[in-house]
């Protein structure tokens, strides 16, 4: 079974930022797409970033372009999201996933991903 493992998430004020990681305990990460999802507290999982295996191909939620930037390090397993001039609404559970068909692709969709990780909070006061 497929394991990620979202890190990084916290405390910060608004205008402040995190770096979140997503990582497999095993190489797990080969010909996938990656994305960020989601979910604050009585809503809807919602789509925040994604990008292809080969790097190429990246998509962001109208709410987070230029402000979000996500990364990969396929050596290393891991997926990154950076995150500058947070507000409020960017207070929720993010989750990593993993798509089997993402070489070349990204998707927005979370019916397409096969793999989830636990979350970690992000909390950004006001």
């Amino acid at each position: 079974q497929v394991q990620l493992i979202e890190s990084g998430g916290g405390l910060v004020q608004a205008g402040g930022s995190l770096r979140l990681s997503c990582e497999a305990s095993e190489r797990t990460f080969n010909s996938y797409g990656m994305g960020w999802f989601r979910q604050a507290p009585g809503k809807e999982r919602e789509f925040v970033t994604a990008v292809s295996w080969n790097g190429g191909n990246t998509l962001y939620a109208d709410s987070v372009q230029g402000r979000f930037t996500v990364s990969r390090d396929n050596a290393k397993n891991a997926v990154y999201l950076q995150m500058n001039s947070l507000n409020p609404e960017d207070t929720a559970v993010y989750f990593c996933a993993a798509r089997k068909r993402g070489y070349y692709s990204a998707s927005r969709y979370a019916r397409e991903y096969d793999y989830w990780g636990q979350g970690t909070q992000v909390t950004v006061s006001s």
